[in-house]
């Protein structure tokens, strides 16, 4: 498999070391080759099988519009563009493209969502406040982190489950602490006046994160249509 990785960060050249080690082939593009997706033409993309994307909130959504404009299937890591999902899901239908989207490509992670969503079920109506920590590399630009805000919707669909009033994502704090090269640290506490319930996951480096965007991007191959990767990664 042909993949075009765009970013060349520190994720960005650890997402090309693994799917070189997974026998595919590799193109990176790097901010100043492609401003504003001026690179990403549809003879260009032509020649890939995959685009995967870890750039930046302000240049996701053209590499997204130029790569679905073009039907290319592309994986997204990058976060803090969500915003503009809906558009970038249509114009994916429109052109029978591929998205994959992510705000963390970690499979424990993934799980750790599914275990968020337990607690906000058997815990929200049973006086128990919840609370988020997020701590990430000093250079991470969105904050809070997309993972922090996904775990707070965990808890609240959790919550919805009971057939009562669901919390509102605004009921649940979050601290967003930026600092040296940490990759990723994120902690859920439930507490009451009896007890504390604490979830937490760290990551040791970026490669989980790199693993499951390749492992995504292989799965995207063979597909169309517009995809979180909640939902398909338990199939990779």
């Amino acid at each position: 498999m042909r993949i075009l990785v765009l970013g060349h960060g520190k994720t960005g050249k650890l997402v090309a070391d693994v799917a070189t080690e997974r026998g595919h082939g590799v193109h990176v593009l790097d901010a100043k080759e492609n401003p504003n997706a001026a690179a990403l033409t549809p003879m260009f993309l032509t020649g890939f099988d995959v685009v995967i994307d870890f750039t930046t909130p302000e240049a996701v959504v053209p590499n997204l519009r130029a790569c679905l404009f073009s039907g290319a299937r592309v994986v997204v890591g990058t976060t803090g563009w969500y915003e503009k999902l809906a558009d970038m899901c249509s114009l994916c239908e429109r052109k029978e493209a591929a998205l994959l989207y992510g705000t963390n490509f970690s499979v424990g992670v993934q799980v750790m969502h599914q275990l968020a969503e337990k607690m906000g079920a058997g815990l929200s109506h049973a006086g128990y406040d919840f609370a988020i920590s997020e701590t990430h590399h000093a250079s991470k630009l969105d904050s809070p982190s997309g993972t922090a805000l996904t775990l707070s919707e965990a808890v609240v669909q959790g919550s919805a489950t009971q057939g009562k009033a669901a919390l509102a994502e605004d009921n649940i704090p979050i601290e967003a602490i930026r600092e040296g090269d940490t990759p990723g640290l994120h902690i859920l506490t439930a507490t009451s006046g009896s007890d504390r319930l604490t979830l937490s996951h760290e990551s040791f480096s970026r490669r989980g994160f790199a693993e499951g965007a390749v492992r995504a991007a292989e799965w995207l191959s063979t597909r169309k249509g517009c995809y979180d990767f909640r939902d398909v990664f338990s199939k990779l």
